[in-house]
């Protein structure tokens, strides 16, 4: 009986192992390619200045990579503290958590980010759907993809109410149409663009169905309290 049981252990750390490996690789190409930009950020970003540094799309990537290791060390510390208490999952919990913030809040940052005649410049809104997807152009795209991306990814893993492709759909919509309204009302000299709002939420949702495997398949919320102990029968 434990041959057959641990028959099914050895693909699935052979998967994981693959999926480590891909992702290591995919992590050190998109280095490899922004190289130059984040090295032309990091002199303003290391000695602290704020202008070069967090108002530039270079120096907020730059400083998300950073911070990285950061990042992991704390899911490190909450799985920890959760695993002592015997909260469960707490590997997964701690993820989704931290994930959901240092995946998400870059690209919000990057969103509020004026135009050059910010508070002066008339606030731009398109309403035609699909007209602003050619002047994106591949990058603009693959960037608003990004933009919601954590948050579809990583929620439904944390919070079971969220554990739905069509919850995350809505969820992604509505947070793209706050962005995209909070862009106008504070008049960033940005484009208030509906197809935004449609590519931010594709994201979000194709990001959810990537991470669909890894969703809690109980009903009940998850819950940073100790599961009661049975007591001994007799």
């Amino acid at each position: 009986m434990n041959d057959n049981a641990s028959r099914p252990a050895a693909p699935r750390r052979t998967h994981r192992a693959l999926l480590l490996g891909l992702a290591v690789l995919g992590l050190a190409g998109a280095l490899f390619v922004v190289r130059r930009p984040l090295a032309m950020s990091a002199p303003r970003c290391l000695a602290g200045r704020w202008h070069g540094c967090y108002d530039t799309f270079n120096g907020v990537v730059l400083m998300t990579l950073v911070t990285l290791p950061l990042a992991l060390l704390v899911v490190w510390a909450l799985a920890h503290r959760r695993r002592r208490a015997g909260v469960t999952p707490a590997w997964r919990m701690s993820l989704a958590e931290v994930g959901l913030v240092h995946g998400t809040v870059p690209f919000l940052w990057l969103t509020m980010m004026p135009g050059a005649e910010p508070g002066t410049a008339p606030a731009r809104v398109s309403l035609v759907p699909l007209r602003d997807l050619v002047t994106m152009g591949p990058l603009g795209i693959a960037g608003n993809l990004l933009v919601l991306a954590a948050l579809g990814a990583f929620a439904p893993m944390r919070f079971a109410a969220l554990a739905s492709v069509p919850r995350v759909l809505a969820l992604g919509a509505g947070c793209s149409v706050l962005i995209e309204t909070a862009q106008y009302v504070l008049r960033l000299d940005r484009v208030s663009s509906v197809d935004d709002v449609l590519v931010n939420t594709a994201g979000a949702v194709l990001a959810a169905l990537a991470s669909r495997r890894w969703w809690r398949t109980t009903g009940s919320p998850a819950s940073d309290l100790p599961r009661p102990v049975p007591a001994p029968a007799g």
